[in-house]
Formats: structure tokens, sequence, C-alpha cells
């Protein structure tokens, strides 16, 4: 390992199977589902076609501090919560003026989201129209803003060598990683808080999904709604929720004797400019993420053995990832597609299923992709279904793909 490297050193996350890395990890080795009915009063008043979510398994309310909840949109509660799990992790512990374990000029943000605060923006909206200006919060602003999960775990842990927010939707979690890697080597950070976070599940989100046809309608067996890849696919199912990764630059984390999971070791982004929603249908975009990628970990399509694939459960897009996969790979490498559990984390979901890919990596052991009964004959993949996998990895891509044509790939590899 290089002292110029840049390894994985903590992790946190809050998602639908539990609220930290352990009870998520536990969930997906067991086959468990974070999808289920809705209970809010406007799912059947304003008889919307999705009754289904997956929502988070712990509730911020029960780990913030009540008065801290009550001045952060859920989405910014997230990412602080998820952010504060990895720091610990690390073997950090919580700056004060006093004591810095990390000096705040070599420390570093970068937390996308995809919506940010719009259930802020909303309720606010409600209030100003029914109740009057003096009902309005004035920390409005700071909550419905894109950037502000990433300033609040900036502020929250005194990070002044700059705080990101990248918005590309559903890629913006793994794109915030990807920037944390370029604050590292660049020489602008030792250390990066990285990852993304959402929460936006609310009646306008799950109409506009609904109305582009692009979510699952199996509200009466939500566990078994999300299936990548399974040839009875119908769409996704939106969820919420958060990851973070604390990178670090190798020297620093081997001179402090800190437990390395795992190294990232190179990323692709790219887009398609072909449609607002759509992959281009050659999968130029994605095969391009993956193959830069690659190029830049200094490894061959041979020595990547896992991909953790972005298959969202649309019929469209498992089919075409599934090609570009094949392309840049190639058809020996083994897949599985964590959204049949976690649901579509947006923001989140690729630093969610980035840190899925690092425990892949680190425990010699890939997920099952939940709900995969009868492969679709176009996904011409190994994917792993009905029980995790045993396999040593040498090098594994985490692919996450959103509207707008964004494409970002994340290979790691392990620590030693």
């Amino acid at each position: 390992m290089s002292n110029n490297d840049v390894v994985i050193t903590g992790m946190g996350a809050t998602t639908p199977l539990g609220g930290d890395v352990a009870s998520t990890w536990d969930g997906l080795l067991a086959g468990a589902s974070g999808i289920r009915r809705i209970e809010a009063d406007w799912v059947d008043e304003l008889e919307l076609p999705v009754k289904i979510g997956a929502m988070l398994a712990v509730d911020p309310s029960e780990v913030l501090p009540r008065v801290q909840a009550r001045r952060l949109d859920r989405c910014e509660q997230v990412a602080l919560i998820a952010a504060r799990q990895a720091w610990a992790d690390a073997g950090f512990e919580q700056p004060t003026d006093e004591h810095q374990d990390v000096e705040p000029e070599r420390l570093g943000v970068t937390i996308g989201t995809g919506v940010g605060g719009p259930v802020t923006l909303i309720s606010q909206n409600d209030l100003l129209h029914k109740q009057g200006l003096r009902k309005v919060s004035p920390l409005t602003v700071p909550m419905l803003m894109p950037n502000g999960p990433a300033a609040h775990v900036g502020i929250d842990l005194k990070a002044r060598a700059g705080v990101h927010s990248p918005a590309s939707a559903c890629a913006s979690g793994a794109e915030g990683i990807a920037a944390g890697y370029e604050m590292i080597r660049s020489g602008r950070a030792d250390v990066v808080v990285a990852g993304g976070a959402e929460s936006c599940i609310h009646p306008i989100t799950l109409a506009g999904f609904a109305q582009a046809r692009t979510v699952s309608t199996r509200n009466d067996d939500p566990a078994k709604a999300s299936r990548p890849f399974d040839v009875n696919r119908d769409g996704f199912v939106l969820g919420e929720g958060s990851g973070v990764v604390i990178l670090e630059r190798a020297d620093r984390a081997k001179a402090r004797n800190a437990r390395i999971y795992a190294r990232l070791s190179g990323y692709g982004i790219t887009s398609d400019a072909y449609h607002i929603t759509g992959n281009h249908p050659e999968g130029v975009g994605q095969i391009a993420a993956m193959r830069q990628a690659m190029t830049m970990a200094g490894v061959s399509p041979a020595d990547v053995g896992h991909v953790n694939a972005h298959a969202t459960s649309t019929v469209v897009g498992d089919v075409g990832e599934a090609a570009a996969i094949r392309n840049a790979v190639g058809e020996h490498v083994v897949v599985t597609a964590p959204k049949g559990a976690l649901g579509h984390l947006v923001g989140g979901a690729g630093a969610v299923e980035g840190i899925a890919t690092i425990l892949a990596i680190y425990h010699g052991l890939i997920p099952a992709t939940l709900n995969l009964e009868d492969l679709d004959p176009k996904v011409q993949l190994d994917v792993v279904s009905g029980e995790a996998r045993k396999m040593e990895l040498g090098a594994a891509i985490s692919n996450s793909f959103g509207f707008g044509g964004h494409n970002t790939a994340l290979l790691f590899t392990p620590a030693a």
C-alpha cells in the first residue's frame, strides 16, 4: 500500500434495514426487507397508486436530541447521524475547542444529496398559506438547501478544508465519495467525511414518480416489491437513509494504527448527454465510468470479481446496466443488487451501497439480491440470489447512475 493511497477507516449508516452499518449489513446477509406500507393518512386520502416505501428502521428522533432534531430537515438529520457513527468508527472523538483528533484545516466534508429538503419547503409553504408569516420557521432556508447535510456535518466536526455537496440525483452519494478522494489526492485534506443522504418520501415525490411510471405498485406485498433483475420487476421503491465513510490518507491511517477496511483505488464519472431520465441505450456512459475506474486503479477487467449494481428494479434500466457490466468488466463478474432489500435511497444510495461493497471485500462475502426468483434472460450475468456467496475479492466496483445521465463507478480493493 502506498502512502498516497486513500483508505476507508470508518463507516456509518442509517437505512431501512437498520440504524447503523452492522444492522444494515446483517439485514442484507439475512435476506431481510426494509420495505413496508407507508403509515400516513395522505396515502389513502390522495388515492396514490403507490402506498409503499423503504422508511428508516430507526427514526432520527430516537437518536438526536429533540431540540437539535427540530432545527434540521430529515435529510440533514440522517447525514449527521451517519457521519457521527463513521467518525466514531474511525476511532476519532467528537471534536471540542480543546481537543481535535484531526486538524480542522486538514479535514473536509463531501456529502451529496439528490433532492435535499423539499419536505421542509412544502411544509413551510403550507404553514405560510394556512397560518401566516409568523408561523414560518426562520430556519426554513437552511433546512431546505441541498448543501445543508454537508454543512451541518462540517460544523459538527469542525471541518475547514472545504465542505462540498454534489447534487447528481441517484449518483450523488457516490460522487460525494469520489470528491473526497480528490480532496485527499490533491493535497487539500488528510481526512474527508464523505457520502450521501436523502429523505424525500412525500406525496409529491411519490406522485411524480408514479406519473412517470418508474415505481413499483406491488402494494399488496411490499417486501417483494423491489426485484432487481427479476423478470417480474415493475419499478423501484422509494427509500430514505444515509451512508458516510471516513476517507483517510494511508500513511496517516497507518501511523495511528487505524483499522483499514479497504482502499478506494479509483473512480469514474461520466455523463450520457442523452435524456433527462433515461440512460443511453448503448450504455456508453456507464461503460466509460467503469473503465475509467479500472484505469485509475490500475486493474484489468479480469481483476474485478464483483460489481454492486445500481439496478433499481426498473424494466429498462436493469437490462441496460447488465449489458454495460458485461461490456466493461466481462461475464465472469459476480453481481448483487442491494435495492431489493433497501429500496432506492436516491442521494444516499451510492454511499450505502459503497459501504456494502467495502464490506463484501472486508468479509469476503457478497450479499444475495433479494426477490430475485426468476432472472430476466436478458440479464446475462452471474447475479447472487438465495443466499450470500463467499468469495475473496481483489477488486470490486460499486455503480451509481442518476437522472440527468450521471454515471459514477467507485472501485475498491483490499487494504493489504
